[in-house]
């Protein structure tokens, strides 16, 4: 496949999430939620979810506003992440994370992240940063905090 076929590809995954997102409610009875703002560009993002006894994720959903990048980094993030262990939450994340500043993965970890595969493309445009990892900054705090409270990146 060309590298034009591909980045049009790219951009049709993120636009369908963005215009059609998964799991955008907030989850009745949530065991751990955060909300982050970007003051950058003015994204908005709340994660909250509910881990079962086993510590996994038994329901994850989104609210907020943003730009198309931020809202299907979001949309992403809930596929990628229901039914995981926390444990498996967190690595998932972390190699996102590292995606955005450059740290490269293996292939088999990098499959790890779904559809938001996608996205490490955009990691190339540094302005659009904190808008692909954004929902993915909300998911750790809320993982690794008990506190609900809004915070600003």
């Amino acid at each position: 496949m060309g590298l034009d076929k591909l980045n049009q590809l790219y951009r049709a995954v993120i636009l369908e999430h963005a215009a059609n997102p998964h799991h955008h409610h907030e989850v009745p009875n949530a065991t751990n939620e955060k909300t982050l703002h970007n003051t950058t560009c003015g994204d908005t993002i709340s994660v909250s979810l509910r881990l079962n006894d086993t510590n996994h994720i038994a329901d994850i959903g989104f609210t907020g506003q943003g730009c198309t990048i931020s809202q299907a980094s979001a949309s992403m993030l809930t596929d990628v992440m229901i039914g995981k262990s926390k444990d498996e939450a967190l690595a998932i994340a972390k190699i996102f994370s590292d995606q955005a500043i450059g740290k490269q993965h293996s292939p088999n970890e990098i499959k790890q992240l779904g559809d938001a595969r996608v996205l490490t493309q955009i990691m190339e445009f540094p302005a659009r940063i904190k808008c692909a990892t954004l929902s993915w900054w909300a998911l750790q705090r809320a993982l690794l905090s008990d506190s609900g409270e809004e915070e600003t990146k």
